[in-house]
């Protein structure tokens, strides 16, 4: 089987697809450096599959160190890049970090790739490159306009799927599928992995499951005024086992030549949208806790409203998100259960 580099393998998502790709028979190689995880994943990823993969612990960003990897770790057949960092609020207050981590990080990359003959990329992309979609693109689809991004986190995004698509451009031997998420909830039905924010979280789950087992006192909603049905943000919540999948899809998709054209895109989402009240909601009905939780003034960054027009993803890949809200929901309840216990 092909040998696939995960970056930011212990990660988030990065973590629940190398459990995929394992799943599948491919031989995995991470790259992270445990910024924004723990080396404890590794073992989780055992337990669930049997295998530890081949772990290497550096920064991206360093080209002398990405560059040393590649000369010494011969034979891969495709990278996933997931290694970058991702919350949005930080990335306003700290535009810099941002910058220099996740472009640099892809710039080393694709160096990489270039001088050691690595054809495949999956590239980890998001919906903010689409900022605030006006009403009539909603849901978005592939091929709507892309707004300012309302965050430097965004604007990383943005300026990333440039920069690939100008070296495939001019690399004609490379080639991408670039995979725009919506929000990745819950965790691995095993509890064994599952998200695991260091610090205080910048995502919404993660606040409702620490809030709920008493870690934290109160959860703050951010935005009670939007233009939306109960007021708080709408977007589109998909389970990260779903998404893992579509990782995996991709790299067969490239490993095996069924790409269409140099860099594609997808959306990767349920194709619904739900409010942030609806989300805890569905929480407060799957784990029987009532939240202690206050609506407060939006969060610098945060977009209104977005939600996935799936269509694409869904007849060219052979892909569809399958888990429901409230199960996605309980997934995440009892990775947070077992992570304290």
């Amino acid at each position: 089987m092909p040998k696939i580099l995960v970056t930011g393998g212990t990660g988030y998502i990065g973590s629940h697809t190398v459990v995929e790709l394992i799943n599948k028979g491919y031989d995995v190689v991470i790259i992270d450096n445990l910024f924004n995880s723990t080396i404890n994943v590794l073992e989780g990823i055992k337990k669930i599959t049997g295998t530890k993969p081949e772990f290497h612990k550096f920064n991206l960003s360093n080209i002398i160190f990405t560059n040393n990897f590649f000369k010494d770790n011969k034979g891969i057949d495709a990278i996933i890049h997931f290694a970058a960092f991702k919350a949005v609020g930080e990335s306003v207050n700290n535009p810099l970090k941002y910058y220099g981590n996740n472009i640099m990080s892809l710039n080393n990359i694709m160096a990489g790739m270039k001088d050691y003959n690595i054809s495949n990329l999956v590239f980890s992309s998001s919906c903010t490159v689409y900022g605030q979609p006006e009403e009539k693109h909603l849901p978005v689809t592939e091929t709507a306009p892309l707004q300012k991004a309302n965050s430097p986190y965004g604007n990383t995004k943005q300026i990333a799927e440039d920069i690939i698509g100008d070296v495939l451009n001019a690399e004609n031997n490379l080639k991408c599928i670039a995979l725009r998420y919506f929000n990745p909830i819950g965790a691995h039905e095993s509890a064994e992995i599952g998200e695991l924010p260091i610090g205080t979280p910048s995502n919404l789950v993660p606040f409702i499951t620490q809030t709920a087992i008493g870690l934290r006192d109160e959860l703050s909603i951010f935005g009670k005024d939007y233009n939306t049905p109960d007021g708080t943000a709408i977007r589109d919540y998909i389970n990260v086992v779903d998404l893992a999948k579509a990782h995996v899809i991709a790299i067969e998709r490239l490993v095996n030549n069924k790409n269409k054209k140099s860099l594609e895109l997808f959306n990767l989402g349920t194709g619904k949208g739900v409010s942030v009240l609806e989300a805890v909601k569905s929480f407060e009905k799957v784990s029987g806790v009532n939240l202690n939780y206050k609506l407060v003034e939006r969060r610098p960054g945060d977009i209104e409203k977005v939600w996935a027009d799936t269509k694409f993803a869904n007849n060219e890949l052979g892909w569809k998100a399958e888990k429901t809200l409230d199960e996605t929901m309980l997934s995440a309840w009892k990775w947070e259960q077992k992570l304290r216990n």
